[in-house]
């Protein structure tokens, strides 16, 4: 996705490029003091989590959840959801300010919007946050009674279909036996894709982590995978790099590192630099999976939720990940751009497609339900 390249605490500046509304919020008898951007709403009502995070400054916060949010937009529209996109930031310590009454008073503020944007969790943000939000606000996912379960579950089948996508690109086959896979990151998306892996004869499986749990916990999951550290994953020959952990991780140092041809893993914001790292992996001839499309599983198991949950319908919405990325490569290959570049011009295109045949008024049917009881 497209990326501002300075900070700015011109807030109609970011209107002017496009954002449709930047909302600032507080409620001084809890303490909590956020920032909401709605990027775009052409294709429906925008859907993005809440990231709960000490910023060092408001431009900072600014900053990031513009980028979230353009991040949102392309995202939804890149999976073929009818939701546009938006993010939400929370300032302030997490361990200091959280109690039920803090996260009401947010409910309440996702209310006051009346379904312009739907929400939940993100980085710090906790089953128990959305509970109490769900208290005030009919605009909140990842919660028991609305019965979609852990968004977890779809992000990681959407991941292990993009992989397949992209092999089969790469190396024409239809399965991943005879690979080499290197996981950095083995956190709970990659523990749940285990069940795929067990169906394929892989050659060899690397992985990292930082965290000795999460390290325990897929030894004892995949055991004879092999550890490596962190500082050294990078010197293994690996036919796929799955990242799955933090973003930037392909830069000026990794990439003149990278033995793998095939880049296809959960992590967010991969590339440091879009432009200039998706090129060095072209110039490498690494095909890389565009990471807003090949993790969207958790966004398409909140819209689905959105409209009424039904299991095989978020399913196969989540499969379609692997025809999407095959028409990501076919793009990339017939105009001869990088792969992420291809991702945002079919986000586009799918948003100017739709945008347009509206222009005819047809009265609209009741399509959200937002499961109101």
């Amino acid at each position: 996705m497209k990326k501002k390249t300075e900070h700015t605490n011109e807030v109609f500046a970011y209107t002017n490029e496009g954002f449709e509304q930047v909302i600032y919020f507080h409620n001084k008898e809890t303490g909590l003091k956020g920032i909401t951007c709605i990027h775009d709403t052409r294709l429906g009502p925008s859907c993005g989590g809440t990231r709960f995070y000490n910023y060092a400054s408001e431009e900072e916060a600014l900053y990031d959840v513009t980028r979230l949010a353009r991040g949102m937009t392309y995202k939804n529209a890149a999976a073929g959801l009818d939701i546009g996109g938006c993010k939400t930031v929370i300032i302030g310590d997490p361990k200091k300010l959280k109690s039920e009454a803090f996260f009401r008073s947010y409910g309440r503020y996702v209310q006051s919007l009346n379904g312009r944007i739907y929400t939940g969790q993100d980085m710090n943000m906790t089953l128990q946050d959305c509970e109490h939000m769900d208290r005030e606000t009919d605009y909140v996912s990842g919660v028991l009674r609305k019965g979609a379960g852990s968004t977890t579950i779809l992000t990681a089948k959407g991941t292990y279909v993009g992989m397949l996508a992209a092999v089969k690109k790469k190396y024409n086959q239809d399965n991943l036996d005879g690979l080499t896979i290197g996981f950095q990151g083995v956190g709970a998306v990659v523990q749940e894709m285990v069940r795929y892996l067990k169906d394929h004869d892989l050659k060899r499986i690397y992985f990292t982590d930082i965290d000795e749990e999460k390290i325990r916990q897929f030894k004892e999951l995949m055991p004879l995978a092999n550890f490596v550290e962190p500082d050294r994953f990078f010197e293994k020959n690996m036919d796929i790099f799955s990242p799955n952990a933090i973003g930037a991780v392909l830069n000026d140092d990794t990439i003149p590192k990278l033995t793998a041809k095939v880049v296809a893993g959960a992590a967010n914001n991969v590339l440091k630099d879009e432009d200039k790292h998706g090129r060095m992996l072209e110039e490498k001839d690494i095909l890389y999976a565009p990471d807003f499309v090949i993790n969207a599983g958790g966004v398409i198991n909140v819209y689905h939720e959105m409209i009424g949950y039904h299991e095989p319908s978020a399913i196969q919405t989540t499969e379609g990940i692997y025809d999407r990325l095959m028409e990501i490569f076919d793009i990339a290959e017939k105009e001869n751009i990088p792969t992420y570049k291809a991702a945002n011009i079919m986000a586009e295109r799918r948003i100017e497609r739709n945008f347009k045949m509206r222009g005819d008024y047809v009265k609209s049917r009741p399509k959200f339900k937002w499961n109101i009881e």
